[in-house]
């Protein structure tokens, strides 16, 4: 994957905790997600990319680093069962998706809305044809993961044709 793709993603996040969350991030060295890791998130945000750019962010947190994420997000005490903890965690996935989205020049990407999926240690299936790349952070709420899969397709655009009078 294109650094140019990938640096987005770590100004955002960093941009992201620092202001909403109230915490600084340290991104660490990426990696590829092996297909046969073993499961280790307990709450995970997904948002799907799609345009020029087709694949997914996830943001993936022990429930211990998602709680006091959220909590500080929302300014308010949160467990995984209070009706905000999902929206929280959405929002600042989305919020982090956002920020990337529009610092990939160059590329017409459009984003979803966010899923959030809450359980122990569960798996977020990948394509095979487009790994996903993992970004490790560390901040003072603990570690957890930004995963970029993401494949370019930009399209080819025809040049503007001017408008004609009584076509």
């Amino acid at each position: 994957m294109d650094v140019r793709y990938i640096n987005p993603f770590i100004a955002s996040v960093k941009n992201v905790f620092q202001m909403m969350v109230a915490t600084d991030v340290n991104v660490g060295r990426p990696f590829i997600i092996s297909p046969q890791a073993e499961p280790n998130a307990d709450v995970s945000a997904v948002i799907g990319l799609s345009g020029d750019a087709v694949g997914c962010v996830v943001l993936t947190f022990s429930m211990d680093t998602a709680i006091k994420a959220a909590e500080r997000f929302a300014g308010i005490e949160l467990t995984e069962r209070h009706p905000d903890f999902g929206d929280a965690i959405g929002e600042l996935a989305n919020m982090v998706a956002g920020q990337a989205k529009a610092k990939l020049d160059g590329l017409n990407v459009s984003i979803s809305l966010p899923s959030v999926i809450i359980g122990r240690e569960h798996v977020i299936s990948q394509s095979r044809q487009s790994p996903r790349l993992a970004l490790p952070c560390d901040a003072d709420i603990g570690r957890f993961h930004v995963e970029v899969a993401m494949e370019v397709e930009k399209k080819a655009t025809a040049p503007p044709v001017a408008a004609q009078a009584g076509a």
